[in-house]
């Protein structure tokens, strides 16, 4: 048996690095997502319908690019939570749209300042100049990967 050729740590990779700030990040929002009995997925999905009249679940899922069984099981868990509805077409009756409730529009801003909070406590401390750094080179990966779904978790 040959030996074994050294292995570099694993933060000496790139992804280790943003993988670790990632899952803080996402972990302590969805901490404080769970005390409004909300799911990070299920924000993601109430603040794309805030605003909107009715929209359809295949156009919701294009936006957030999830498929349609994905929208269907959050779509799910909202209207259980009486935050969204789900509204039959009068022309189609395979169709639907779907739509925030009044608890569910006045819920959205609420998250939306834990969004803003949680982003305070992780990137807070960055100078304006190394916020607009970081955020550009994370856009132009996503620009050079043709990245597209919105990240849920």
């Amino acid at each position: 048996m040959s030996p074994k050729s050294p292995l570099p740590p694993l933060s000496a990779h790139l992804g280790y690095w943003l993988r670790f700030v990632s899952n803080h990040v996402s972990y302590a929002f969805a901490r404080k997502l769970a005390d409004k009995d909300v799911t990070a997925a299920e924000w993601v999905v109430m603040h794309e319908l805030y605003g909107e009249r009715a929209v359809a679940p295949s156009s919701l899922a294009e936006r957030l690019g999830l498929t349609r069984g994905a929208i269907s099981k959050l779509a799910d868990r909202l209207i259980q939570k009486k935050l969204i509805s789900r509204e039959d077409s009068a022309s189609d009756l395979r169709a639907h749209t779907l739509t925030l409730t009044s608890a569910g529009t006045a819920l959205v801003p609420i998250l939306a300042t834990l969004a803003d909070e949680n982003d305070a406590e992780f990137f807070g401390d960055m100078t304006a100049k190394e916020r607009a750094a970081l955020e550009r080179v994370l856009k132009s990966l996503v620009a050079r990967h043709g990245l597209k779904s919105i990240p849920m978790t």
